[in-house]
Order: structure tokens, then sequence, then C-alpha cells
């Protein structure tokens, strides 16, 4: 198939997607086989929700203007992975204090602004759905993708599902509290999971300590074996994720678990000594395999279009599969 032959059986088959990150976000236009033709990127405006729903607006704009004009027509729609607390539903922002969302209808807005219908999603549930179906959890029934970057969140599926929960949005991992006497959370608990062990948690429990800045956790990583400081940060989120993701698996009992985020690019540094400490601690729970994210930074991305194209499916009006 050609660039400018992007209908099969008479249905248009492009989707938008876009994923807003709390410092980045991205958009692709991607066909059924998860094929980009065209990509946009910009920084995520802080703070103010107006700018930033102008900002995804203004993305998905110059995204477009990638395309053929004669492909324009095949663009189905917007599929929106967002941060936050998210009511897919009513297609709301309910709060997202990074962007400025708050309780913002975001997927109506979208809508309007550019003509097209939008499916909106959480942008940790996009991923860990995407992983599933396309990546490291191909095959897996059970499994939990933890996605670590300024926060921590996880999403949990079992029997091929995502458990969604009674309020829409199970896996919030990173606010259970692993250390009760731990560093303050920005939730207002102490000792959450994501105050220490998020990329986040790990960078400032580095300065807290040392007194010297660094960029993220990745400054920190990048020093073990040569400064005693950051070894002992690191070990000290290494101890509590294991803590936090044994939890998760005594209770959920996955086959797998796969690590995304930004923290994720630390591959064995991070995974080897958690699994090591988890076989260690687990009593009852049986120890699951490991995995680093195939999809990497486009998990997101890819987990937006084809929850788009499954809404639409189910509502009858495309017959197209990602």
């Amino acid at each position: 198939m050609t660039n400018d032959q992007h209908s099969v059986d008479g249905h248009a088959d492009l989707v938008v997607a876009v994923d807003v990150g709390g410092t980045g976000m991205a958009a692709e236009v991607l066909d059924r086989e998860r094929t980009t033709h065209a990509s946009a990127t910009a920084a995520t405006p802080r703070g103010d929700g107006a700018a930033t729903t102008r900002a995804v607006v203004a993305l998905i704009e110059k995204a477009l203007s990638g395309l053929p004009s004669s492909a324009r027509p095949a663009v189905r729609g917007i599929g929106l992975a967002i941060p936050g607390l998210v009511d897919t539903a009513r297609g709301l922002a309910l709060y997202s204090a990074n962007v400025g969302w708050h309780n913002t209808p975001v997927r109506d807005q979208v809508q309007a602004a550019l003509g097209l219908p939008v499916v909106l999603q959480h942008d940790v549930t996009a991923a860990g759905e995407a992983e599933s179906r396309f990546g490291a959890g191909r095959g897996v029934s059970d499994l939990l993708v933890v996605v670590i970057g300024t926060g921590i969140a996880a999403v949990i599926i079992g029997g091929n599902r995502v458990v969604h929960g009674g309020a829409g949005q199970a896996g919030e991992l990173g606010h259970v509290v692993v250390r009760p006497d731990g560093p303050l959370c920005g939730c207002g608990q102490r000792g959450c999971l994501e105050a220490l062990a998020s990329a986040s948690g790990i960078a400032r429990s580095y300065t807290t300590s040392t007194g010297r800045a660094v960029a993220g956790a990745a400054d920190v990583w990048a020093r073990l074996g040569r400064d005693a400081a950051a070894d002992r940060v690191w070990q000290d989120a290494i101890s509590a994720l294991a803590d936090g993701v044994l939890a998760a698996c005594t209770l959920l009992a996955p086959d797998l678990v796969v690590f995304g985020g930004g923290l994720a690019e630390a591959g064995q540094d991070l995974l080897a000594p958690v699994h090591q400490r988890i076989t260690e601690r687990a009593r009852v729970a049986s120890v699951p395999s490991f995995a680093r994210t195939e999809l990497g930074r486009r998990a997101g991305l890819i987990g937006a279009a084809a929850n788009a194209r499954d809404h639409w499916n189910s509502a009858g009006t495309s017959t197209s599969t990602t």
C-alpha cells in the first residue's frame, strides 16, 4: 500500500494518536498496522489547562499537516491519552495537576476545534494495553505493567482484560505506602512508593542527602559504582520498589511484570536487583518473570490508537482493526 492509499474496504484507517505527558507531548498518524505516516512533538504547558488544550490542538494540526492532502480524508479520528484522573465515558480530565486540567471536557474541546471524533484514555492504561497486545506481554493473559517516570502507575491485566475497578481507574501502585515514616508524597501521605522510587523521587532523595542537585534519576543511575550516595539512594529505591511490586504480586499473582517509563531505561540495573529482592522476600506469592517494555516511549501512542479503533468498532462505525 502506498502512502496515498489509506482506505481498506471503503473505511478510513488512519488515527491520530496523541500522548500527553507532564513535560512533553507527542502525536503520530498511525495506520492499522501501527505504521507512522506523520508525527509531531511539543512541550506541555505547565499548570495552565486552557494552554494545554490549545497546545494539543496545535500538535494534532501539525501532525496532520505532514500528510499528503489525498490522505487527509482517510483520518478516522483521534485517540488521546492523558495523565491524571480520567473519566473516559464523559471525556473529562478530572484532575491533572501538572498540566492544569480540573474537570475539563478535553474530549469535547478537542473534537470541536478539529471536527474529528476523539476517544479519551488514561495514558498509563494506553501504554499497558499496548504492551499487552503488541509488546512484551503478548500471549500472557495475566500481567502487571508498571510505568515508572515522574510518578509510578500500573496497569492490571487479568484474563486478557484490563481491570478498571469500580472507580474506573485501578492501578495506582505509586500511592501504596511502603515506608510509613518515609518522605511526604504529593498526594499528602508519607512513604508512598512514588515518593521513594519514581524518577523524581530518586532525584529528590539524592539532592536531599547530598545537597547536590541532579537533573533526574538518570544522573543518579550514571553515578552508580563511583558515588556512594548514588549507590545508597538507588538501593533504597530498589528496596521500596521491590516491596511495592511484591505486594501487587501477592494480591494479583501475575505471570509477568513489564516495566516501562523513563526509569526502565536503566535495564538490568533496575530489573535484576528488584527481581532478586522479591525472590528473597516472597513467602506466599509466586515470583513472576520480569521484562522491559518492547514498545518504549511509543507505547502510549500505540495504545491510544488501538483504544480509539476498539471504541469505534464497538459502536459499529468502523470495521478496521489495529
